[in-house]
């Protein structure tokens, strides 16, 4: 089956393009230079300047606007940010104030986050990209933003996505969104950006912020985060609220943290992880959160470990395969333990997954559009809008997973039940958790990605090989952390544990990034020489 929803995000040529979205006015964004250069700063080491007083929330803040006006919207052009917070710099001024009068709120107050533009946050439109949301202002934020708000954090603005997180169409192009327009790879500008949280990816891997939240169903935050050089770390079903998130499936949906460092990606994980009773798989997180993630990102977390290699995840691109013996030899020089595994039951997840996916996006869609008072309150009215807006909405490909989805029952149906016992079954029981279980391993490793492909709105994505879809599908937690790159595009190493191991797989991540420090910037290359 194609992954088409596991990828989630991409983008069509610039002829293609529809006018961008107007983007709000900000006191020195159309600045040549910023005072501040953000470029590659980590959120870590903005902490510990705002703590010191070297830095103020203001000052960041306005140091990422003025870089997404020269690099996302000028320069490169990235078309990464799809929106603008208006009150991002009110925000810091108050983030100031509390500092000023001895109230620090914890380790993200006044550091600025991007949010993917499917999320529910007051002030702002939550779209997934399409036009038909463009005037869909939430009235609440969703249970995640509130939590980084009370956190200290400045919501900077929400980043572009595939539209409806690439589950609208079986010949999409990652990264495009008849909103937003296509989000371009910061490494090699013709290249896709992959998955649903490409802006996500892309604006981190840029610098217009030092950290991120995308979500995932299967693929959506790893897939960009390997793309873009990032980090990305998917969790356990439920251990992240998904009230007020524009959803696929309640059985796999889940937002995460994006970044550029290990370091980063637990700082924001700590602020995103929270009980959600009102989640229907929120109270199995209690108790199963620490009270800091960072805590567990120690130089030695591989010394000892047992890792299973999925080779069922290789074997599609020579180069990703000679990265990924690499950094089995760096496990090893650390001090860890590497076998060979197989899953017996690879890939046959698939379609029932798929089914999955057709019935639960209907359900929480429409449940999702009557609660939030849109004017098309069903999946229903948007097939119709779309097919009236048709040369805006649909100018590259067409909604056939809509009219899939619409066509599907209740989840009441037998076939949909079976769909799912059967889905979680063969990625869970009978296949991550049989290979850890049988071979007594602390977590699976794949290559997480192929390299970037061309974007191109003509044959749709070229999507080759991954290892993800297992810890998707079973529910359970993956983190791509950048193991190399081929001609200059970044490739990443997953590692894939069992339910609530957020903070082990954060250990063995730091420590293969601090073994071998893989990351490089982008460069903005404007297409790869022959």
């Amino acid at each position: 089956m194609r992954r088409l929803v596991l990828l989630l995000a991409l983008s069509v040529l610039a002829a293609c393009k529809p006018e961008p979205t107007p983007m709000p006015a900000t006191p020195g964004a159309a600045s040549a230079a910023p005072a501040l250069d953000v470029a590659e700063l980590s959120a870590t080491d903005a902490r510990k300047k705002l703590e010191s007083g070297e830095l103020t929330s203001r000052a960041l803040t306005q140091a990422y606007l003025d870089r997404i006006a020269s690099v996302d919207k000028a320069g490169p052009s990235l078309n990464s940010v799809i929106e603008l917070n208006p009150d991002a710099l009110k925000d810091a001024d108050a983030m100031d104030a509390e500092r000023k009068a001895g109230k620090v709120r914890g380790p993200m107050h006044g550091i600025p986050v991007l949010l993917k533009d499917n999320i529910d946050t007051v002030g702002m439109a939550n779209s997934a990209g399409s036009l038909a949301l463009a005037d869909n202002r939430p009235t609440k934020d969703a249970f995640i933003v509130a939590r980084l708000r009370t956190a200290g954090a400045i919501i900077l603005g929400k980043t572009n996505l595939s539209e409806w997180a690439n589950f609208r169409s079986t010949r999409s192009t990652s990264g495009w969104s008849s909103r937003g327009g296509q989000t371009r790879n910061a490494y090699v500008l013709d290249r896709n950006p992959c998955g649903s949280s490409a802006g996500t990816g892309t604006a981190i891997a840029a610098s217009l912020a030092s950290i991120g939240v995308g979500t995932e169903t299967d693929g959506s935050i790893i897939c960009p985060a390997s793309v873009s050089g990032l980090v990305g770390l998917k969790p356990t079903v439920g251990l992240v609220s998904r009230n007020g998130i524009i959803p696929i499936s309640i059985s796999q949906d889940t937002a995460g943290p994006m970044g550029r460092n290990v370091a980063d990606v637990a700082m924001l994980l700590n602020a995103l992880a929270g009980v959600d009773e009102a989640d229907p798989a929120g109270h199995a997180a209690a108790g199963n959160i620490p009270e800091d993630y960072s805590a567990f990102l120690k130089a030695d977390s591989l010394k000892g470990k047992r890792f299973g290699l999925t080779r069922q995840a290789m074997g599609y691109h020579p180069d990703v395969d000679a990265a990924t013996e690499k950094s089995i030899a760096a496990l090893k020089a650390a001090g860890a333990e590497v076998i060979d595994v197989k899953i017996d039951t690879y890939d046959k997840w698939n379609a029932p997954e798929y089914e999955v996916l057709l019935y639960e996006f209907k359900d929480g869609l429409n449940s999702y559009l009557k609660n939030s008072g849109s004017p098309h309150a069903s999946l229903e009215a948007l097939i119709a809008w779309n097919k009236t807006n048709a040369d805006k909405a649909m100018p590259i490909f067409g909604q056939e997973i809509f009219e899939l989805a619409q066509s599907k029952g209740p989840l009441t149906d037998a076939a949909y039940i079976k769909a799912r016992n059967d889905a979680r079954r063969l990625a869970g029981k009978e296949g991550l958790l049989a290979v850890l279980d049988k071979n007594k391993l602390d977590a699976l490793i794949a290559p997480s990605m192929s390299p970037a492909w061309p974007t191109d709105p003509v044959l749709a994505d070229h999507f080759v090989g991954a290892g993800y879809g297992v810890a998707a599908v079973a529910g359970t937690p993956s983190i791509t952390v950048p193991m190399g790159d081929v001609r200059e595009l970044p490739i990443g190493l997953a590692f894939m544990g069992r339910a609530y191991s957020e903070p082990e797989l954060l250990g063995f991540a730091y420590a293969f990034e601090q073994a071998t420090k893989a990351r490089k910037p982008p460069q903005y290359r404007p297409t790869l020489a022959p």
